[in-house]
């Protein structure tokens, strides 16, 4: 479901009130993002989406966030909601991590809001036919602006991971891997691990 700003909107740097009271009434059972003033509104992940999310976190926070058999340093969280730039746009990716340096105090106290303002130094999105196109497109760009500094994009069907890294506000794609490899993938290149993990019910 999209929502569109209104055409007398289009020169502010806000979302139109219509389009933030509509994201406020989301569904809780629904995904609701804002990107470039439009709302967006997905089904939760699906079976594939789901099960890829939970795999490829359970391998990255023990040994990213918790120090468990790996550098540590990071915060990694699941599905967070970020409020980015002047409008400010809204997205949820299935996955983010911040350098701990930069996100000591990833919970906040009892008044901190839900959503996180701070870019991420990483992101995932878990590819699905109702989202790639916004995964490729809108959210891409929003994160390129931002400064986030890796964005992964994996494909659940396809058994796919591709590594973007932002240089100079430009995406390149640095590696692509498929199947079943052991890959070392930036940013977080000091574990090795299987891609058949990945893809495991």
């Amino acid at each position: 479901m999209v929502t569109r700003r209104p055409p007398d909107s289009e020169s502010t740097e806000r979302n139109a009130p219509s389009v933030e009271a509509a994201f406020q009434a989301a569904p809780e059972e629904m995904v609701a993002e804002i990107l470039d003033g439009e709302l967006f509104l997905s089904p939760r992940p699906a079976r594939p989406q789901a099960n890829v999310a939970s795999n490829l976190g359970g391998i990255l926070i023990a040994p990213f966030k918790f120090d468990r058999g790996g550098p540590g340093g990071w915060v990694i969280i699941d599905e967070p909601e970020l409020h980015l730039g002047p409008r400010p746009d809204k997205l949820v990716p299935d996955l983010a991590g911040w350098r701990r340096e930069r996100l000591p105090r990833a919970v906040g106290g009892a008044d901190a809001p839900a959503h996180y303002d701070l870019a991420p130094d990483w992101a995932c999105e878990i590819l699905s036919e109702r989202t790639r196109s916004r995964d490729k497109g809108q959210k891409m760009r929003i994160y390129a602006r931002e400064g986030v500094r890796n964005l992964w994009h994996v494909d659940p069907l396809a058994h796919t991971l591709d590594i973007f890294r932002l240089s100079e506000g430009q995406w390149t794609l640095v590696h692509s891997f498929a199947g079943e490899a052991s890959v070392r993938a930036e940013p977080f290149e000091a574990l090795e691990f299987e891609l058949a993990l990945v893809w495991s019910e």
